[in-house]
């Protein structure tokens, strides 16, 4: 029996050619083919904002913070279900995670619960784009207004998605993308940074080239920077030209993975449609490029469920245990509308070169294990 991947890359001869074509140029680390991602991603966005390619998502992450200038004493309100990067690329600075509620039908920040976690030291928010959602931005926007905050939109999951009919990364304070093996585009690892805020563009550029100033227009030019100034904290958190042309190789081929995980994703939600032991997620697949498919099932029956799944060859997932449930983040506080959530989730298969087949034996084994559940 074969085994039904959860996720995986779709990579082909023109990843293997652009891979090929850096490593007879010689020069390995970031270089033009970067610079090149960037303008190409800039294009794709249809954007003025400014796009920094880096090493990974968290990354990505980690450098927003820290070219905020936040720090110890500094608090930044996180939704407590996401992966923990977004936590640790806080913490990294020094400042402090505030794990916020989720909402049932979305698993976005609950605004209502963030409120009253305000504090005078809050300086940020950090809105994850769940399942690639991001719908209710607007609200966030307006709140981080009225609080006077900055947003870091965690949009690991959401590269290709759309917002308001416009490209999300197209407009926004900070946004931060993943590029990693298994994400809508990969470069194998990778991820950037895009705002539009050209000071803070110009000291993520430099952070991530461990704070040498004025390096990147050097590495583009295919040289180094030799007699140098370093005033701020920096990271080797640059992309290489090997993951770029990776990356661009992928950007190609965006139109065609975008609708054949939404198709996918259309295939599930009216397979289940009808259940009454699986409950679906409020998105719009018409807007969003799902990167994972998740349901809700009876918290009795989940892990069963995912056992059975397991046990016949197909691999599921759960995205993802509260960070105020892990020791490092723990607060003693509970965070009933996450918790209850957390013990329902479960991510089935879905990528770009899952098949049709592959698709109705996860639907089927699904619904013929919750058949016969007393929970279901």
């Amino acid at each position: 029996m074969s085994v039904i991947r959860l996720s995986r890359a779709s990579v082909g001869q023109e990843e293997k050619d652009a891979v090929g074509r850096v490593l007879d140029l010689g020069y390995l680390g970031m270089g033009a083919e970067v610079q090149a991602l960037e303008t190409e991603l800039q294009a794709a966005l249809g954007t003025q904002h400014e796009v920094i390619c880096v090493s990974t998502g968290t990354a990505a992450l980690h450098l927003a913070v820290s070219c905020l200038g936040l720090g110890p004493g500094d608090e930044v309100l996180v939704p407590t279900i996401t992966y923990v990067a977004s936590f640790q690329a806080v913490t990294a600075t020094g400042a402090t995670p505030v794990a916020c509620e989720v909402t049932a039908d979305r698993i976005f920040i609950d605004l209502e619960d963030a409120e009253r976690r305000v504090t005078a030291n809050t300086k940020a928010i950090m809105p994850v784009h769940y399942a690639s959602d991001s719908s209710d931005m607007a609200a966030v926007y307006a709140f981080a207004e009225r609080h006077g905050l900055r947003v870091i939109e965690d949009a690991a999951q959401s590269f290709g998605c759309e917002r308001d009919g416009i490209a999300v990364g197209a407009t926004g304070d900070i946004l931060c993308f993943s590029f990693d093996g298994i994400k809508n585009i990969t470069c194998g690892e990778g991820g950037a940074v895009v705002t539009g805020d050209p000071a803070l563009a110009q000291r993520l550029r430099d952070a991530r080239l461990l704070g040498v100033e004025r390096d990147t227009e050097k590495r583009y030019s295919g040289q180094r920077s030799w007699d140098f100034d370093v005033s701020e904290q920096g990271f080797r958190y640059h992309m290489s030209n090997l993951m770029a042309a990776v990356g661009r190789a992928q950007l190609a081929k965006l139109p065609r993975f975008a609708e054949r995980r939404r198709a996918l994703a259309r295939r599930y939600r009216q397979a289940f449609a009808g259940s009454n032991s699986v409950r679906l997620l409020d998105f719009d697949f018409e807007a969003i490029v799902p990167h994972i498919f998740v349901v809700r099932v009876n918290a009795g029956n989940r892990d069963a469920l995912a056992d059975h799944l397991r046990a016949h060859g197909i691999e599921c997932g759960i995205h993802y245990k509260p960070n105020h449930l892990l020791t490092r983040f723990a607060d003693g506080e509970a965070r009933p509308v996450a918790e209850a959530a957390y013990a329902e989730l479960i991510s089935l298969p879905l990528h770009v070169e899952l098949a049709e087949a592959e698709q109705d034996r996860v639907i089927e084994e699904v619904l013929g294990f919750l058949r016969g559940t007393p929970n279901a």
